[in-house]
């Protein structure tokens, strides 16, 4: 089985490796059930999804009706006003065919345009502090992609007691200085203030390039077990940090694999040997 440690501050013990829902975004239901069967196998407890993640709350809304107590259920809203995020949020309960949700997250949140809506006096995080105090969720967090993501992060939780923050982390991003910088900024002070820190990307090849699409991803992930294993026990290696599975079902199980065994922590050689046998890239330009 999966490990599971503290998630954050909230009290609930979650698997290291948490269900990515956006790789639900565009199956039918009978691949779904076969992920739940491979989660529930695999002791992982957390899902992970998003209104804008294709049909995945629909695809989740089954499950919670025999497994709501299975699991610590997020989603997000990707929406920057107070009326359109407690619209969005009410479909996505309505979607996942639950009451509650234990993690509700403002989506993407990097743009510093959005930010200042999101934040602003009618904006996004009103909705879902307003959930919150009406029990619809239990706990906030916020979530951000691309390379400006860990100083968005930053300055969102110092404006904020957000209690989990999401964004990218691989081991070809971790090489470059900035975003290392300024990632283990955001991470010192979410182990200071009790945030969980979920990472996204961690077992992706790159850009697909000229490389013809095997999957529906818009980014190439690592499709070997060994890859798998290798990027999976780098990331869980920091011991702070969970893993979101991939958007791409394929590799699910894999996944799941490579966590449950997860071997010691990679060198910096064996590391740099995956990149160049895999020909890994960065995958974010901005």
């Amino acid at each position: 089985m999966i490990d599971r440690k503290p998630f954050g501050s909230t009290g609930h013990l979650s698997s290291v490796t948490i269900f990515g829902g956006a790789a639900l975004s565009d199956v039918i239901q009978e691949e779904a059930d076969g992920a739940l069967r491979l989660l529930l196998e695999h002791g992982v407890n957390h899902i992970d999804t998003a209104a804008s993640y294709g049909d995945s709350e629909l695809r989740i809304g089954p499950w919670m009706e025999q497994h709501r107590g299975d699991f610590f259920l997020a989603t997000k809203t990707g929406r920057r006003t107070y009326d359109e995020a407690k619209a969005e949020f009410g479909e996505s309960l309505r979607r996942l065919r639950v009451r509650n949700v234990d993690l509700l997250q403002l989506h993407n949140l990097v743009h510093p345009d959005d930010w200042d809506a999101a934040m602003g006096e009618n904006g996004a995080l009103k909705a879902v502090v307003e959930a919150r105090d009406q029990g619809l969720t239990r706990f906030i967090g916020v979530t951000g992609h691309g390379l400006l993501a860990p100083a968005m992060h930053i300055r969102s939780i110092r404006r904020f007691p957000f209690d989990s923050v999401l964004l990218p982390l691989n081991y070809v991003m971790y090489r470059e200085e900035r975003y290392r910088k300024d990632f283990d900024t955001l991470a010192r002070e979410c182990m200071d203030r009790g945030i969980a820190v979920q990472t996204i990307k961690s077992v992706t090849r790159g850009p697909w390039g000229d490389r013809a699409r095997t999957t529906s991803t818009w980014y190439e992930p690592l499709a070997n077990q060994e890859g798998i294993d290798f990027a999976v026990s780098w990331l869980l290696g920091h011991g702070w940090f969970f893993l979101n599975t991939s958007s791409d079902l394929g590799v699910l199980k894999k996944i799941l694999i490579a966590a449950e065994k997860r071997l010691a922590m990679p060198s910096e050689d064996q590391m740099e040997n995956l990149v160049q046998k895999e020909c890994m890239s960065r995958l974010f330009v901005s």
